[in-house]
């Protein structure tokens, strides 16, 4: 690995110092917060915003925002961006955690289609493909997805009342109760179900959200009965938010304290 270039650290920290806050900052609080010296930030400020990384505030003497250079930089990163391949990539991370089967699923319609799958290593597991598509309302990452729908779009594609398509015995039906459901899984940001798409088969799955802070998917961990327990449902919820966390990162999405 080649030596890292100070100057060029030093000026990055200075424009990740505008993920935060208004977006706004002035070259005394820029060394304020990192503790540089003064003349540094005067001279790294002035390059950023001759080449269009930082721009002055107008109205604001003295303040810089980030400028359009890196709006075309960040556009470019999400054009290259490939859902299924960095949700494969994270779900066979989780998957080597956690032993389970992982998915990464999309909202199409009122179904869900899965984009990544990681196979559990133990003898007996899930059976499943990428490419599968199934009920929303029967599966934990559909439960997540149509409960991150604004009201209008999921009457769209739900009915308000009336029966649902069961897989099992204890598929959701009723459409009032699984809106119901949906409200406490947009309470709690994490969503569940235990044998509704397959007899012997528990999920728990978390939202994946894209750099605008829009969910775009859900991961999931799914768990054959005989290793279901309360704690296991716990420690697993933990890992996919997790797991979702990461991939939502690799999408462009900035957490904000």
């Amino acid at each position: 690995m080649g030596r890292r270039v100070p100057a060029v650290s030093r000026a990055l920290d200075i424009l990740e110092l505008f993920l935060d806050g208004d977006g706004t900052l002035s070259a005394p609080e820029i060394t304020r917060r990192l503790q540089l010296p003064r003349t540094t930030v005067h001279e790294l400020v002035t390059t950023l915003a001759a080449r269009s990384y930082l721009v002055p505030v107008p109205e604001q003497p003295g303040r810089y925002r980030l400028g359009v250079r890196t709006y075309q930089l960040g556009s470019r990163y999400a054009e290259q961006l490939d859902l299924a391949a960095e949700g494969q990539q994270v779900a066979r991370a989780v998957a080597e955690t956690c032993g389970e089967t992982v998915h990464v699923a999309v909202l199409e319609d009122a179904d869900v289609i899965y984009v990544a799958k990681v196979d559990s290593t133990h003898a007996v597991r899930m059976v499943s493909a990428a490419g599968r598509r199934l009920p929303a309302h029967c599966t934990a990452v559909g439960k997540m997805l149509l409960a991150s729908l604004p009201a209008e779009e999921l009457d769209e594609r739900l009915p308000k009342d009336g029966e649902l398509a069961a897989m099992t015995p204890n598929s959701i039906t009723d459409a009032a109760e699984l809106r119901r459901v949906l409200d406490e899984v947009r309470e709690r940001g994490v969503a569940a179900e235990q044998r509704e798409s397959n007899p012997d088969v528990s999920c728990v799955a978390a939202p994946v959200l894209d750099r605008s802070g829009q969910v775009v998917a859900a991961l999931s961990i799914s768990v054959p009965m005989i290793r279901w327990s309360e704690e296991r449902q716990r420690e697993l919820t933990g890992l996919a938010v997790e797991g979702a966390g990461r991939l939502s990162e690799r999408l462009g999405h900035h957490a904000r304290g």
